[in-house]
């Protein structure tokens, strides 16, 4: 267990003791970045994208200081990730850092990640100068601008979040206007930083509620996210996309990345496309399972992500552990060999679904990017559900989008709810659900029953791919 803890605060941070004397200076900060002798996140990600591989990058976080050093060193000396990552326990995301505090005196077991902001930023440098792979945060908060903060202290160059995508996916009733508003600090922060000379990567968490995702409504935010930092005085955005499950839909996701950037971003901006291997229910069966992480680490490469998040073959069963999140990062850094260079797909088929996929983000988007107040703009519109994401914990949206998968297992819109689409993409979509032999041809209502039906066989999809379970749930 970690020597005992005595929290010193950090500016900003809510609950716990105002600390801000505690922090060095952004100048002081960047010069210690500069003195670390490893590259940034954004270099890291540069340098993949300009040599056609796609970098790796683990999920891992444990409470204590000692065994988040021990954890980062393994898998580094051992499967060599381009990225590593420090997840934030639950505390510290909801600015509870008092309770982080107690609890990572107790036992550090009892934390779900690393409390930054309870260890401090010169534990935060040490974690650094421990693995020659730069470092990133990812979390889930809504108001992260303290940990932030220490982040930066911690000479950190990549920090994960957004003020819609780290508010409605985690937050029952936090306002979309002050996560937006708390984000732009951190944005601002960004573009100081910059203007210092160190580039900061800001990853977009795309990914949402992880599970049956209409592309559309993933990109929709993560441009809406990065139109605000861009005008903030970011300058490099990671824009992050959860795996489908649809071959085709999830290499054209991709793809529509860079062409979102240049349509709706300033020049000078960085962008790079993440790939989150499947977030969904995983299968338990290892061999499944390896087969799922390899599939994913395929479908990034094709659709040229400079990132991927790994998966283990322990997903099934809850946090994995050093060795299987080892297996995982060896396993998807395989997909990278050259003699994967036969692996292809129909480009006719994902040159379609990805006009269709800029069609219905620009349906939705631009409205509000025609707006004089964005962020504004952006709350009234998840208010009316004319920006809204499916099964949201937020009660600031409507959550009226219902999701559900086509014959061929793509994620197309049951139901768009108050979004903006256009007719023709409506009836595009109605017309491929229509094809799916599961409803009648879709000419009758199926009911409630049978719709929660459905989309529980969606979520547990490749259960079914892999004969661990029929759809209707049964093993």
């Amino acid at each position: 267990m970690s020597s005992k803890v005595v929290l010193l605060g950090a500016d900003r941070a809510g609950e716990a003791p105002h600390g801000n004397r505690a922090l060095p200076s952004l100048e002081e900060s960047v010069a210690y970045v500069a003195g670390l002798g490893k590259p940034t996140a954004a270099q890291v990600l540069q340098k993949a994208r300009e040599s056609g591989r796609v970098a790796i990058q683990p999920r891992c976080g444990v409470g204590g200081h000692e065994e988040m050093k021990a954890l980062l060193r393994d898998l580094e000396t051992e499967a060599a990730p381009d990225l590593l990552t420090l997840t934030i326990d639950s505390h510290t995301r909801l600015k509870r850092f008092e309770q982080a505090l107690r609890t990572l005196n107790r036992d550090p077991k009892d934390l779900n990640g690393y409390p930054l902001v309870t260890h401090g930023w010169q534990r935060g440098r040490d974690l650094n100068e421990s693995v020659a792979a730069p470092l990133e945060i990812r979390h889930g908060s809504p108001d992260a601008r303290a940990l932030f903060d220490v982040s930066v202290a911690s000479g950190i160059t990549s920090f994960e979040g957004g003020g819609i995508s780290y508010n409605l996916p985690y937050s029952k009733a936090v306002p979309v206007a002050e996560s937006l508003a708390a984000w732009e600090e951190v944005d601002r922060v960004c573009g100081r930083l910059a203007e210092l000379g160190l580039i900061v990567d800001r990853e977009l968490f795309g990914t949402l509620t992880a599970v049956l995702v209409p592309p559309s409504i993933s990109l929709a935010i993560s441009v809406v996210e990065a139109v605000l930092a861009a005008r903030a005085g970011v300058r490099c955005i990671s824009v992050a996309y959860p795996q489908s499950g649809h071959l085709v839909q999830d290499v054209a996701a991709l793809r529509t990345i860079p062409l979102l950037a240049r349509r709706y971003l300033p020049p000078g901006v960085q962008v790079h496309a993440v790939f989150h291997e499947f977030m969904g229910v995983f299968p338990k069966g290892r061999a499944h399972a390896e087969d799922l992480i390899f599939y994913g680490a395929l479908v990034a490469r094709l659709g040229g992500a400079s990132k991927l998040i790994t998966k283990t073959y322990q997903e099934a069963y809850g946090i994995p552990d050093t060795r299987a999140n080892i297996e995982g990062l060896r396993l998807a850094a395989r997909a990278n060999s050259p003699l994967l260079d036969f692996v292809a797909v129909d480009a006719d088929r994902v040159a379609e679904e990805l006009e269709w996929i800029l069609a219905e983000v620009a349906d939705i988007v631009e409205p509000l990017l025609e707006q004089a107040d964005l962020k504004a703009a952006v709350a009234d519109a998840l208010e009316r559900g004319t920006l809204d994401i499916p099964f949201s914990a937020s009660r600031y949206a409507k959550s009226e989008v219902i999701p559900k998968r086509d014959a061929e297992g793509a994620i197309r819109y049951l139901s768009a709810g108050s979004l903006p689409l256009s007719g023709r993409a409506l009836r595009r979509n109605d017309a491929l659900l229509r094809r799916d032999a599961r409803t009648d041809g879709g000419a009758a209502d199926p009911g409630l029953r049978s719709l929660l039906a459905d989309l529980t066989g969606d979520i547990n999809y490749f259960l079914t791919v892999f004969g661990e379970t029929d759809r209707e749930g049964t093993s």
